[in-house]
């Protein structure tokens, strides 16, 4: 009988001779088009906030490890990776240092501190991003294309205009660095695959789920579904997101069936979000809170082992009691304990003690460091608040000599539950202000209010009338609208219309004004136009009330 020549090994028997910093090289290189583009079409201000976000987090990493005595892993490419992906899903006007913050948070937070490579819980880009979003909510949604500040697509859609769908496809709009160019995002994405580097199972799903309920959403809302269902698949960031974060290794199913699952919960999120949320993107979001269900997917959908839940007759049961000694059920036994015992020590008490403590510190220090911020800027915040409402004053009436508390803290509850009743429902007044003139005669009122109706959010502002009842001026002290759309509402043209008509109730009209009480809307902006137009005439109210009385 001829020999066989067998080699015998310890499992895995499979193994590939890829290696992680082959497989984040390769993910960067794919990414190359995106960014080149990014900087061909945003300029020098993009390159350099993409060089400042990759070198942060490279010496965040190097730094870090030192520091704790780790090996330093900057040599893997993961730690350049998040830098750069963070970069693509900034804006190209962001501040270098707001990038070079997210990218400290990225490594450090939510990467080194759960353990480094593998071990976050979530992909450390995007967590960086919305990290930034909620801290730095206005330059992280200001975005400049051909020296204009403008809306993005989505953005422009969602309020109602109209969009170029080549324009989105090639790049040639606003955006982040590395979303725009969705031609860019495809060629990488390809690269990927044919080197199976990514399987395409996450990505389609995602998409296709996504594609599936934006088109019958917009059956309902009778849109051109074909047209809003690629706007919406090429703006968003919804291409970087599928192809190159929701595949991310760590934070995605390992399992086929997982897979699925995950990504039709991107799907499902993503349009959520994107449809009845505040934003016109949802992508980050909605991969981040789909990574904390990665655990859970996994474990329902992890598939039994060879042999798993196999019946034993008890003709093999008896078969086996006899093969067993005493003296091997007493070594069974031992092995056992020492088992029990060695499972018991990784979860002692010294190791949870650790953990709380790691914590318990992390929290403290945040919390203090929080504490001392406050404190600083807490009187610079309340002097430019007092600053800001002068000036708003002195712009409305130049003339002003002083002003004077015209009601208390009860007397604006009252007007706002009146307001509400008469159907001027989310609608708070903050204060009300005799204005006396230089020669100390009554010059007419200032109201502040806030309005909840606003697209973006709460629209406080402060409306001058002069006794005659006009419109003398109107200011906002906060306010967060769309820019290139709802912003527009600052603008002097469209304030002009309110001034000096002495009417005590207006109306917006989309078909062009003819008369002194109705206002031209600003297109694409119907949301924000109301909500101006109902503070309006919620002072105008006040005002008249006051005086009637």
């Amino acid at each position: 009988m001829a020999e066989l020549n067998l080699k015998v090994s310890a499992s895995p028997h499979v193994r590939d001779k890829g290696t992680t910093s082959d497989i984040m090289f390769d993910v960067i290189l794919a990414l190359v088009p995106a960014t080149a583009f990014g900087i061909y079409q945003f300029g020098s201000k993009a390159a350099i906030l993409v060089i400042a976000c990759i070198l942060a987090a490279v010496l965040s990493e190097y730094i870090f490890q030192k520091l704790i005595g780790k090996k330093a892993t900057i040599g893997d490419f993961s730690a350049a990776l998040t830098g750069l992906l963070l970069a693509l899903n900034l804006p190209p006007e962001l501040p270098i240092w707001m990038g070079v913050l997210g990218s400290v948070f990225a490594i450090i937070v939510v990467k080194q501190l759960f353990g480094g490579l593998g071990q976050n819980f979530m992909n450390p880009a995007l967590a960086a991003r919305c990290f930034l979003l909620l801290s730095f909510t206005k330059p992280m949604t200001t975005f400049v294309y051909d020296g204009v500040t403008s809306a993005t697509p989505l953005a422009v859609l969602k309020a109602g205009g109209d969009i170029n769908l080549k324009n989105m496809f090639m790049g040639y709009e606003g955006g982040t660095i590395g979303e725009v160019s969705v031609a860019a995002l495809l060629i990488g994405a390809i690269y990927l695959l044919v080197k199976k580097i990514i399987s395409p199972k996450i990505p389609l799903i995602y998409i296709g789920t996504f594609a599936v309920c934006i088109a019958i959403y917009a059956v309902t809302k009778n849109y051109d579904v074909v047209e809003f269902t690629l706007a919406h698949l090429c703006g968003g960031g919804l291409m970087l997101g599928a192809w190159f974060m929701a595949t991310d290794y760590v934070t995605s199913p390992i399992t086929s069936k997982g897979k699925i699952i995950f990504g039709v919960i991107l799907g499902l999120l993503t349009f959520v979000l994107r449809i009845f949320g505040g934003s016109a993107e949802g992508v980050s979001y909605a991969i981040i809170i789909s990574n904390l269900f990665v655990p859970l997917i996994e474990k329902v959908t992890v598939p039994k082992a060879f042999g798993a839940g196999a019946d034993v007759t008890k003709e093999n049961r008896n078969e086996k009691k006899e093969v067993v000694t005493e003296k091997a059920e007493d070594e069974i036994a031992e092995e056992a304990s020492k088992e029990k015992s060695s499972a018991k020590s990784k979860m002692d008490g010294k190791g949870i003690a650790k953990a709380i403590a790691a914590i318990f510190i992390i929290t403290a220090v945040m919390g203090a460091a929080l504490g001392v911020v406050y404190d600083i800027t807490k009187t610079p915040i309340e002097e430019a608040t007092i600053k800001a409402k002068e000036e708003a004053y002195a712009e409305i009436f130049p003339e002003m000599g002083y002003v004077e508390e015209a009601g208390d803290e009860n007397t604006y509850k009252a007007m706002t539950k009146d307001l509400a009743d008469l159907g001027y429902e989310g609608i708070t007044i903050d204060e009300v202000l005799a204005v006396v003139n230089k020669e100390n005669m009554p010059n007419g009122l200032i109201i502040i209010l806030t309005t909840s109706n606003g697209y973006g959010g709460d629209i406080q502002m402060v409306i001058g009338i002069d006794m005659a009842c006009n419109i003398k001026g109107i200011s906002f002290l906060s306010i967060s609208e769309t820019v290139g759309l709802g912003m527009e509402v600052k603008n002097e043209d469209f304030l002009g219309q309110f001034y000096d008509k002495g009417v005590t109730q207006f109306s917006y009209t989309k078909t062009g004004a003819t008369g002194n009480n109705q206002i031209d809307a600003i297109s694409g902006a119907t949301i924000s136009t109301s909500a101006v137009v109902d503070g309006v005439n919620a002072a105008l109210h006040v005002f008249v009330n006051i005086f009637s009385n």
